[in-house]
């Protein structure tokens, strides 16, 4: 639909040019077959903004079929004005600046036709200085109101492009935080009630027998669960806004290794440890450490069955960190990869490194990641 003021717009053109057209005033008596022309002038201007080349075409052949018909003293007349509406319309409206350079061609060839219409006359060669001087001044104004046309409606199509890509960031950022905040949930929930569970398990055997081990396996149980519920605290604390972001909730460092390694074999694995990696001032990439030993440890208390050993190898490799970890237990039944091995793969991917997981030929399970140091924590 088009907009109802530019519409009253076009009316008001089409009524003028057909002003002119009728008011005897202006039309100097002349034939009344060309007030007719004029009015289809008029009529062919209401059209201007929607079909520019169209309107422009008809208010050409009328011009010419009042050359052709009529002699040089009844031109130009008043509605003759039609013609340069209706070019500075074909070069504003058309979709593309060739309609804008079609008609101003049709409006050249009309200055021919009349200075050669006139050629005889007494100083002729002012009539094309005024013609040239006139259209082409219309022709350079519809071109400019163009432009500027198409550059605000770039700056808008830009500004919405950019709050399309802002929309689009900030959904990926989303995404990013609740992938974040789903994996450091599976693995606080996932080590924390594997090993409460196997603790809650041995204190029931041993509370007859031996109640002494029944209240350590319970504090560590309480324990571990005392832990476990300040991180959930810090991960609601995200997820309602009020807490910092996931990387910022805890920082976890490579020395918090031998606590976990602690509770895993409070839960009854028999962990030997390897660590020759020393300080490393990464953060992001401790976190990482932490949190792949911790599901692997995980994943060893729920599949590989009793009495399973752990080797947990950690070691620089040139500039890498390799965190190497393997049992004995009976993890090579576990056929299916659940979320905590993708929760490793993502995390090792973060950092440009790589995952090996899967049963090992002579029984068991391996994990060996591979995480590239940065270059300020090589040395």
């Amino acid at each position: 639909m088009r907009n109802p003021r530019s519409l009253a717009f076009d009316v008001f053109v089409a009524a003028g040019v057909a002003g002119l057209a009728t008011l005897p005033i202006f039309l100097r008596q002349t034939p009344r077959a060309l007030m007719w022309l004029g009015l289809i002038m008029a009529a062919a201007l209401l059209v201007r903004r929607k079909r520019p080349l169209w309107s422009m075409g008809v208010i050409a052949a009328v011009a010419l079929t009042q050359v052709l018909f009529w002699g040089p003293k009844f031109d130009p007349l008043p509605y003759d004005l039609a013609v340069l509406i209706g070019m500075y319309s074909a070069v504003k409206y058309s979709k593309t600046l060739r309609g804008g350079l079609i008609a101003g061609l049709v409006v050249v060839i009309g200055i021919v036709i009349e200075v050669a219409r006139h050629f005889d006359a007494e100083h002729w060669w002012q009539m094309p200085l005024f013609y040239v001087g006139v259209c082409g001044g219309v022709w350079l104004m519809a071109y400019t109101v163009r432009q500027r046309v198409i550059y605000v409606a770039g700056l808008e199509e830009r500004a919405a492009s950019l709050e399309r890509e802002r929309e689009h960031l900030a959904r990926i950022a989303v995404a990013d935080e609740r992938a974040a905040i789903a994996r450091e949930l599976h693995d606080v929930v996932a080590h924390s009630l594997a090993v409460m569970v196997v603790q809650a398990d041995g204190g029931r055997y041993a509370m007859d027998g031996d109640p002494e081990k029944s209240r350590q396996a319970m504090a560590t149980v309480a324990e571990t669960g005392r832990a476990a519920l300040e991180d959930m605290r810090r991960l609601v604390g995200v997820l309602r806004g009020s807490g910092d972001s996931p990387a910022g909730r805890r920082r976890i460092t490579l020395a918090e290794l031998d606590p976990l390694v602690a509770g895993a074999r409070s839960a009854g694995l028999t962990v030997r440890v390897a660590n020759t990696v020393g300080v490393v001032d990464a953060p992001a990439l401790e976190l990482a450490v932490y949190r792949i030993v911790q599901e692997g440890l995980t994943n060893v208390l729920r599949h590989a069955g009793p009495d399973a050993q752990v080797d947990l190898d950690l070691r620089r490799d040139g500039d890498e960190i390799v965190v190497d970890l393997t049992d004995t237990g009976q993890g090579s039944a576990v056929a299916t990869e659940g979320h905590g091995l993708t929760g490793m793969r993502e995390r090792v991917s973060v950092h440009g490194g790589t995952l090996l997981a899967g049963p090992r030929p002579t029984g068991g399970w391996q994990v060996r990641a591979c995480l590239p140091l940065l270059e300020g924590v090589r040395a």
